[in-house]
């Protein structure tokens, strides 16, 4: 691997909920995996009153959260020694010189030569310009000396427009090799996996064109309601909050090219093809081809599960989805006529996110039972979480006369690796941000190409009224007609289980 500079890590928001539950312990997970560079700090920045040590309790001495296993006290001591704190008001642009001094006191501290900073924006979205324009009227955007980088986390923009508009004011403060959009499906091992299984076997990639797929579908499901974000949630929506970003990152990877090198560069730029290839949804497409949903009021396990509308902080009258299911295309050549489908939700029958590749069947039908096809489709699903791996479902005899035909399965799971360990996404992704490797983040251009394939729709269901929103019990898999999408006779979605082998109509919540 190569070797990674001394620097600071700087955590805008180092108060709040991201930075105790997924920063500061993927931090600490690079330190006891002796990843991190010998000359290292972490500032954390916020408007609450902390000193250092009270930080330091904060976010690892008191923090459930760090993966504490095998580590002596003198570890845990010199990685706290590490961390630091500094209270500031972010909106205000003079004390970002204070901010500037600090840096270079601890760049001094830590022996670190060079002002190499990451500046991580873990705050609500509206600082996301105002940090970036007050470091530039600082030079803590220069990189003359040492190297800035500059992570933000999403949503990126509320809408076609807001994300134009904050791309540019983030690019007049800093290059774009120096934004690191983070998204942090693109940190699981299983989706960057994806390019491996496509690239480096011989047996996927030759079939992996319209000639051997029948269809995609790519889904993620949460059991799980808006968990007292109602107000975020009723401002955002499935649409916003899963499918501009996350999804739309998947099917770029199942999609693209492959690319002439494995460089940071290349993997964008096709994934970018792949976005400028998605169809446009026409308004007869948006009625017809995209379904959206609310949960509403069930029982699940005995319990009485709220709706949507009787979350805290929602719109008793809410019209924001919670369940997206969408079917479109892909208008190249190597996916002409393939159907997408995706779909996403809350308050799903289960907590998973998969891929399925489903193939076409055999040209010429010779096994038949009780006069009836047997349905021998083969199908590769890729699990990113949870029970991640992969499986492949194919056709064999079934011992006896004659020839039934029976679908098993061949899997292969990730936690079998027992003697390779499986990083979070997030210290992946803070890895590869200190390496100055910006492969597994989005790019600008492709977030606005996102924004540019989603924006028509929600025009459409802001502005016709004649689109429907459906209602669907908690604890179920959408409206009850989410099924029509699926092109075929016979087919339906996979209806995963917490298991990646098991599926079925009902799953445990």
């Amino acid at each position: 691997m190569k070797k990674i500079d001394p620097q600071v890590l700087v955590i805008f928001g180092a108060s709040g909920d991201l930075t105790k539950r997924k920063l500061i312990p993927s931090v600490f997970a690079l330190f006891k995996g002796d990843l991190l560079p010998d000359n290292f700090a972490v500032l954390g920045i916020g408007r609450t009153d902390l000193s250092d040590e009270s930080f330091r309790k904060q976010v690892v001495t008191q923090n459930d959260n760090l993966d504490k296993t095998d580590c002596d006290p003198e570890a845990i001591d010199s990685f706290c020694k590490m961390l630091h704190y500094h209270a500031m008001d972010t909106a205000g642009q003079d004390a970002y010189a204070g901010l500037k001094d600090v840096l270079e006191a601890l760049s001094a501290e830590h022996q670190i030569d060079a002002p190499n900073y990451i500046f991580y924006l873990s705050t609500p979205p509206k600082l996301y310009e105002v940090i970036a324009r007050n470091l530039a009227a600082h030079d803590l955007n220069v990189a003359e000396q040492g190297w800035k980088r500059l992570i933000v986390e999403k949503p990126f923009g509320y809408d076609l427009e807001s994300g134009k508009a904050l791309n540019r004011s983030l690019l007049e403060c800093f290059q774009e090799d120096q934004i690191y959009r983070i998204d942090h499906y693109l940190g699981k091992e299983t989706v960057q996996n994806l390019l491996v299984t496509r690239f480096a076997n011989g047996i996927f990639e030759p079939l992996w064109n319209r000639n051997y797929i029948h269809h995609v579908e790519i889904t993620t499901a949460e059991h799980i309601g808006v968990e007292g974000r109602g107000g975020y949630y009723d401002g955002s929506g499935a649409m916003r909050d899963m499918i501009q970003n996350h999804l739309l990152q998947l099917v770029a990877l199942v999609a693209m090219e492959p690319p002439a090198t494995l460089d940071s560069t290349a993997i964008r730029n096709e994934k970018l093809k792949v976005f400028q290839s998605l169809r446009p949804h026409t308004e007869e497409a948006i009625h017809r081809d995209i379904i959206r949903g609310q949960y509403m009021p069930s029982r699940i396990k005995g319990e009485t599960v709220n709706g949507y509308r009787e979350e805290k902080g929602v719109d008793p009258e809410s019209k924001t989805e919670t369940f997206v299911a969408m079917k479109f295309f892909v208008d190249n050549w190597r996916w002409a006529g393939v159907p997408f489908y995706m779909r996403t939700g809350k308050r799903l029958p289960t907590r998973v996110a998969e891929i399925v590749i489903h193939f076409k069947s055999t040209p010429h039908h010779l096994f038949v039972h009780n006069d009836q096809l047997v349905n021998t489709d083969n199908q590769l699903v890729i699990r990113i979480q949870p029970n991640e791996g992969m499986l492949l479902k194919y056709g064999i005899k079934v011992p006896g006369a004659g020839f039934r035909v029976k679908n098993v399965n061949m899997d292969f799971h990730y936690a079998d690796l027992t003697d390779d360990y499986v990083p979070d996404a997030y210290e992946r992704l803070l890895l590869d941000s200190m390496l100055g490797d910006s492969t597994l983040y989005a790019r600008g251009d492709s977030t606005i190409a996102a924004w540019e394939f989603i924006n028509p729709v929600l025009d459409a269901w802001s502005n016709d009224p004649t689109i429907k929103l459906f209602g669907y019990p908690a604890g179920t898999w959408g409206p009850n007609h989410t099924p029509e999408l699926i092109e075929g006779a016979g087919l339906d979605w996979r209806y995963p289980c917490k298991n990646l082998t098991d599926d079925g109509d009902y799953c445990e919540l």
